[in-house]
């Protein structure tokens, strides 16, 4: 497994995609500090003002919208509760498994490689480290832009940045490897991408939520993936925040061995 892993990793570094997604979501940070900065700042309101952006009554009202904020939350509400980085993550988990296909490389890959377990591990491998990567990166620069921002947001201790990440970054690799088993039993780039935008935006999930709430059932929606980046845990408070990593072991676990199965039982 380790050759195909080596192997995949040269050619995330040689693509294209994999930068153009993470420039999509730092350009979408940007774009939403930018916002906020005109919105909550005495500086950003004055220009704001003056070009007719807001009314001397919405400037009063949005003087407290960052209220209760730090630059943790901040940083959720802008990448992760509403589903924007599992979408942009997803499409790129989405072209780089396809791109197999596609291109007929699998072919060549199963004739070296017998095992067919072992390319979907190198997959989420490749996904999970790539995973690391964009959170971490777009943490550091959405705290780059809160401080040339002015610091609109304060800022929290690494503890709880780390218990954030650790669980996130878990939940979200999940999320990769259900696109993977999409990919693998469709082969198709369609089929991928309506994936990724579905399950990633949570339109699923709150469809479902939404036909359930009206039989009062719905409760264990909330240990799904996308519910589980929106109401997680921003701090370690006691045993029971402990479920984020259950949830993303788990589906980790379930959409890996699937993903597997299916790879065995299909033709190449």
């Amino acid at each position: 497994m380790f050759n195909l892993l080596r192997m995949d990793f040269y050619r995330v570094k040689r693509s294209k995609s994999v930068y153009v997604c993470f420039g999509i979501l730092l350009l979408a940070a940007m774009i939403a500090f930018g916002m906020i900065w005109l919105l909550a700042t005495p500086r950003g309101q004055e220009i704001s003002l003056r070009i007719g952006m807001l009314s001397l009554e919405e400037v009063k009202e949005s003087a407290y919208i960052l209220e209760g904020y730090d630059s943790l939350n901040f940083f959720r509400g802008i990448c992760l509760d509403g589903g924007s980085y599992n979408l942009i993550f997803g499409i790129w988990v989405m072209l780089f498994v396809c791109a197999d296909f596609q291109s007929g490389f699998i072919k060549n890959v199963m004739a070296l490689h017998q095992n067919r377990w072992n390319y979907i591990g190198s997959k989420v491998m490749t996904a999970w480290i790539v995973d690391f990567c964009y959170l971490v990166l777009n943490l550091l620069f959405a705290l780059l832009m809160n401080r040339i921002c002015g610091n609109m947001v304060p800022y929290v201790g690494w503890k709880e940045i780390i218990f954030y990440l650790s669980w996130i970054w878990f939940v979200t690799t999940a999320f990769a490897a259900l696109i993977i088993l999409v990919c693998v039993l469709t082969r198709s780039v369609a089929a991928g991408s309506l994936a990724a935008v579905l399950f990633g935006s949570g339109a699923v999930v709150r469809i479902l939520l939404g036909i359930l709430h009206m039989f009062h059932r719905g409760e264990w929606l909330k240990y799904s993936i996308s519910m589980t980046c929106e109401l997680g845990p921003g701090k370690y408070t006691s045993v029971k925040d402990l479920y984020v990593y259950a949830v993303g072991f788990g589906f980790l676990a379930l959409y890996t061995v699937i993903a597997g199965l299916v790879l065995r039982k299909k033709d190449i």
